[in-house]
């Protein structure tokens, strides 16, 4: 018997009023998801993180959210209030944010807040949730860990940072992570070993993984599956492995547009968009 999903959408739409009429900045996304990595890739405006924050219940005040079904297990995350969603955050679902400087409190130690969100979680002691970050620091490759666990969010570089964003998120063990362009502040090299880590504590613990990403090579070589979002709406989903030969004229647009070493060419080709995709 197939396993049921850990998130499942449909006709997920997000839209705010304004005075010259309604943004709809996510029109009828639809998707399930088990253990698993998706990646959600498209241009910035394209509702990949409205996306991720609807299914948090993390959009503005002024968003109007609407589904046909929003579930996490056996959650109908529509009908949860606050209270719920506040048991459900961090605990069940991790969001890793984009940019740890902004993302980490800049006047409390990595440690504590690590610990904290065990602690929150699990109802644990100081000394116990200490051990658990301390492990969870070691288990994201930060050498020395308890030396880190004393500093602040400014003394770590931008990879260490991405490194204890993910070990916040992961310490309560949660079902699902939302990863929301985890890796768009690092080098390379940095970007590869966190993303490393993360594939490998994601596949060790059973985890599903939402991956949103404006990096077409990335998500084609990390995720198992992959939803193209243009203008709110999704217009192409397949397997990452396949995503060269992709056939929405805007996914292939998006594949042409990249550089490539193999190909030199002396301008990029300009992407071009049909207005006929958003009623398609």
């Amino acid at each position: 018997m197939a396993e049921p999903p850990i998130l499942d959408v449909k006709g997920l739409s997000v839209s705010f009023p304004g005075p010259q009429g309604v943004v709809r900045a996510v029109r009828n996304m639809g998707f399930a998801l088990g253990r698993e990595k998706l990646g959600i890739v498209g241009e910035s405006g394209s509702g990949k993180s409205m996306t991720g924050r609807a299914i948090l219940k993390l959009t503005p005040p002024s968003a109007v959210v609407e589904a046909e079904r929003l579930r996490f297990r056996d959650i109908d995350l529509l009908a949860a209030d606050e209270r719920a969603m506040r048991n459900i955050r961090g605990d069940r679902i991790g969001m890793i944010l984009q940019d740890p400087k902004y993302a980490l409190n800049p006047v409390q130690t990595v440690g504590r807040q690590i610990s904290e969100a065990f602690r929150i979680h699990r109802r644990a002691g100081g000394r116990e949730a200490r051990e658990r970050t301390l492990a969870m620091l070691d288990a994201v490759r930060i050498r020395n860990p308890a030396r880190v666990f004393d500093l602040y969010p400014h003394e770590v570089s931008g990879g260490m940072g991405q490194r204890i964003m993910i070990a916040m998120m992961l310490i309560p063990e949660p079902d699902l992570l939302i990863a929301d362009e985890p890796t768009s502040a690092l080098d390379v090299t940095v970007r590869l070993s966190v993303l490393r880590i993360l594939d490998e504590l994601v596949s060790a613990r059973g985890l599903g993984l939402i991956f949103i990403s404006h990096d077409l090579n990335l998500v084609a070589t990390f995720c198992d599956r992959v939803l193209i979002m243009y203008a709110g709406r999704v217009v192409e989903s397949l397997p990452a492995a396949e995503l060269p030969r992709a056939t929405h004229p805007y996914t292939r647009g998006l594949l042409e547009s990249l550089p490539r070493p193999d190909r030199p060419r002396p301008v990029l080709p300009v992407l071009t968009r049909d207005p006929a995709w958003l009623d398609a």
